[in-house]
């Protein structure tokens, strides 16, 4: 497994060097200058996504990419040119993400993949499949339970209604947890565990003898919703491609997927990683439910958002007024800049506000005002929709269904032979079979 081994190798070096940390477990940079991204994409063995890679995906979906991706918090890759054949091809791909529930409510943090996967699955117009890890938080963390009201299936729960109120297409989205689909997905499972050994797991993800066996047994789990037999109902017994957008700490495990993909013959998901998002106390770690002082929850009052960012978001301004004025702003480690990059739309304000503020001709407490108010919104406008979300939503995204309305171009590109090989795969709006090529 070269790409695995890579992994292990990158994970060995970083302790040994005292650098940045980054795990699927921690994430801890050696400065205040965040962590190196790109030493990540070297030890990681990814690829940078180029302006020409910005300019192939523009081309194929007729506008300008997401902030996202112009501003490089999503910044590296792996096969995206192989998702853009296969689009521009007219043939099918999926997309996969997912959810480790932790607490009731999703933080600023967790949004920035569901904001990027919603725009995903818009302009390419394709099915999506968001796994919801019960069952890893049980496992991983020692304070929280499996069953009650507080528990990680619970939680789950929640969890799923913020994640709808960001508007995810629901003829074409299944949302599932591991506790209530394993039954569906573990003959992938142990397939994949079977191709994975002791060694191979403790050098990736750093586990130790004295860990509960779940952790070892988990990230098969993770793995297998990359793989488009695991949702049969969906796509029938075909082998599609996948994209994964994720932050860049999932990486070992897709890394891991892709190696064992290519054992059992199946299609090797692609990857799209993002950055991440800081801590209000500064770019050292990422934001973090189990501190409420570090993060802005999506269940926040606009009066709370307020005062965590006047009181905990790190800037890189002077003491004084004076000293400010005369020596400007350090923007690679002051947060509220930070955050207008993943949250302020206009790219002409924001690169004003970046020279203005970088200069001194701006003051912390302007940014952070601006700040305040364009989080205060992004927020109220997601509590807006939560609250539309009902049960019945709930139990819909989350029903084994086939997914509807597939787009026209895919059920037409050489349905001919796609019946010779007797492939089917998606159900039409009226509930026929259609069939698709591989």
């Amino acid at each position: 497994m070269a790409e695995e081994n890579k992994t292990a190798a990158a994970s060995q070096e970083q302790v040994q060097n005292d650098d940045d940390v980054v795990t699927p477990f921690e994430i801890n940079a050696k400065d205040d200058t965040g962590i190196d991204y790109d030493k990540l994409i070297d030890k990681y063995g990814c690829f940078p996504i180029t302006p020409e890679l910005i300019a192939r995906i523009e081309r194929a979906i007729g506008e300008k990419c997401h902030r996202f991706i112009r501003r490089g918090i999503f910044f590296c890759q792996r096969d995206i040119e192989q998702i853009l054949d296969a689009y521009e091809n007219k043939k099918p791909f999926y997309l996969y993400t997912g959810r480790g529930p932790s607490a009731d409510a999703l933080h600023m943090g967790h949004c920035i993949p569901f904001i990027f996967t919603q725009w995903l699955q818009r302009v390419f117009d394709v099915p999506l499949v968001i796994q919801i890890t019960d069952d890893e938080k049980y496992i991983y963390k020692p304070e929280i339970e499996l069953d009650g009201p507080k528990g990680s299936i619970a939680m789950g729960l929640q969890n799923v209604k913020d994640i709808l109120a960001f508007g995810f297409n629901p003829d074409k989205t299944f949302i599932f947890s591991d506790c209530g689909y394993i039954g569906h997905m573990y003959q992938n499972v142990i397939r994949v565990q079977k191709h994975v050994n002791y060694s191979q797991i403790k050098g990736i993800f750093g586990f130790k003898a004295e860990d509960n066996v779940g952790k070892f047994a988990f990230p098969p789990v993770q793995a297998v919703p990359a793989f488009s037999n695991t949702f049969p109902h969906i796509f029938g017994k075909g082998h599609f491609p996948c994209l994964i957008p994720a932050a860049i700490d999932q990486d070992p495990y897709f890394r891991m997927t892709r190696d064992i993909a290519q054992k059992l013959k199946y299609k090797k998901p692609a990857s799209i990683y993002s950055t991440f998002f800081p801590a209000l106390q500064g770019k050292k770690s990422k934001m973090s439910s189990s501190d409420p002082n570090s993060s802005i929850l999506v269940s926040d009052k606009p009066e709370d958002i307020k005062k965590k960012i006047n009181k905990y978001a790190k800037t890189g301004g002077g003491q004084t007024v004076e000293e400010h004025r005369a020596n400007g702003c350090d923007l690679e480690v002051d947060v509220p800049f930070q955050y207008l990059t993943f949250f302020m739309e206009d790219d002409d304000l924001l690169e004003d506000i970046r020279v203005k503020y970088a200069k001194g001709d701006l003051l912390s407490g302007e940014v952070k005002m601006q700040l305040i108010k364009i989080i205060q919104a992004f927020v109220v406008e997601l509590q807006t929709a939560r609250k539309k979300v009902t049960d019945a939503d709930v139990e819909h995204f989350m029903s084994i269904r086939p997914i509807e309305k597939m787009p026209t171009k895919w059920l037409a590109a050489k349905a001919s032979s796609a019946v010779e090989a007797g492939v089917t795969l998606f159900s039409d709006s009226v509930g026929n079979m259609q069939t698709a090529s591989v």
